[in-house]
């Protein structure tokens, strides 16, 4: 009797035992169906499922969304970042649909981060252009002229055209490496003002050839970015700033180049450089004629020789591809308020584009949206101003309260 017992519990314990790990079995299934369901792309790949080697495969599926997730997580929020530092001015319709210009600004005086967004706005509203516009801001976030804090410039991976108004600036590695990319390229350069010693970055070693008084080792980089690309380094002062204005005089050689298309009495606010530009087919578009006030009709300093103030030339690196630049040594935010250089100005960007053939002396060049410019001055510029305040066509260029430097 005690034997029956015993071998009855056995039997039924064991029965119990293979009920609960069959049971076990066919949760772990339904578990792994479920999540096959919830997580994977196909559902006809259920059945590869309930092998071991499938679920470790699945596994690393599951391991390499993730890691993609992490990844795109952080692109996004790099570009979240970025987006702080630019506006992107969207053309609609026009001869520029479809091509992108890159504007980059930051310099201690001349106010450029006003001249390059009134310059995009009507690029871009007029003419189709997609027009970015990136400066360097302050630790708050403000638009902060001189700065060397700037990103987002890999979107010159798609431009057509860099227009560049910087002053002594020193870039992280990554930002100089996507100017460096873009120039190596052959892309369209157009260089204001500053541009001429746009970067001073001697310190960095990766860098330093980009400094505007590079003399190194790299012989053809010697005087920088400003005379391999453009032509000219920083040189000096001819006239008095802030005292002697210029007249742009055309260059009688070359007054049929297509950016003098239409050009006619045009000045500048903002004295003039000393400039001696070389290069391959180098040809001056204008001279300056220092004059003895601020204003078009002053008389004309007639000690002071006539300069050129804006040219062309193709720049080539020593590795890379034939790229057209074009100059000027004037650009200050008030500059552009004489319609003769503004035409020029944009009639040069349609010359980097290669797009002369669209260069008309009655295209439309007036200014979209309220432009109210700032003197050009080292002790003050319009403070707390985020890159956002300027988005849109209606936004005033630029607002805000100046803030004198101490």
């Amino acid at each position: 009797m005690h034997f029956r017992f015993v071998e009855l519990f056995k039997v039924n314990y064991s029965n119990y035992l293979g009920f609960m790990v069959n049971a076990l079995k066919v949760i772990l299934n339904l578990s792994i169906v479920l999540l096959v369901f919830s997580c994977a792309s196909q559902t006809n790949q259920v059945a590869g499922y309930f092998n071991l080697d499938s679920y470790s495969n699945f596994s690393a599926t599951i391991r390499e969304s993730k890691i993609a997730e992490d990844s795109e997580q952080r692109h996004s929020q790099k570009r979240d970042d970025a987006d702080k530092y630019r506006v992107v001015y969207n053309g609609t319709k026009g001869i520029g649909k479809g091509k992108n210009i890159v504007f980059i600004s930051t310099d201690h005086e001349y106010r450029g981060e006003e001249t390059l967004p009134a310059l995009a706005r009507i690029l871009a509203s007029r003419y189709g252009f997609t027009c970015t516009v990136i400066w360097a801001l302050d630790d708050e976030g403000n638009i902060y002229p001189g700065s060397s804090d700037i990103k987002g410039l890999e979107v010159l991976k798609n431009a057509d055209l860099m227009v560049i108004f910087t002053r002594f600036a020193n870039f992280s590695d990554e930002q100089m490496q996507h100017i460096d990319d873009y120039i190596r390229r052959g892309g369209g350069v157009v260089g204001l003002r500053t541009a001429t010693h746009a970067f001073r970055n001697k310190d960095n070693v990766n860098w330093e050839h980009y400094d505007y008084r590079y003399e190194g080792s790299k012989e053809e980089w010697h005087g920088g970015f400003g005379e391999l690309i453009l032509g000219e380094t920083w040189v000096g002062h001819y006239g008095k700033n802030h005292e002697q204005a210029s007249l742009v005089l055309v260059e009688e050689e070359n007054k049929e180049h297509p950016i003098m298309r239409g050009v006619k009495d045009a000045w500048a606010q903002c004295g003039g450089y000393n400039a001696y530009p070389q290069g391959e087919n180098l040809k001056i578009l204008a001279r300056g004629r220092v004059l003895n006030g601020m204003t078009p009709d002053a008389e004309p300093d007639n000690t002071k020789e006539e300069l050129p103030v804006a040219w062309v030339r193709d720049y080539q690196l020593e590795s890379g591809a034939t790229g057209r630049a074009f100059t000027t040594t004037h650009g200050a935010s008030e500059d552009i308020l004489s319609d003769g250089f503004r035409r020029m100005l944009v009639n040069a960007c349609f010359w980097g584009l290669k797009m002369e053939d669209h260069i008309k002396s009655e295209n439309n060049i007036e200014f979209v949206g309220e432009y109210k410019p700032t003197t050009f001055n080292f002790s003050g510029y319009k403070a707390n101003v985020k890159p956002s305040d300027l988005a849109g066509w209606k936004s005033v260029i630029m607002p805000g309260e100046i803030f004198k430097k101490q």
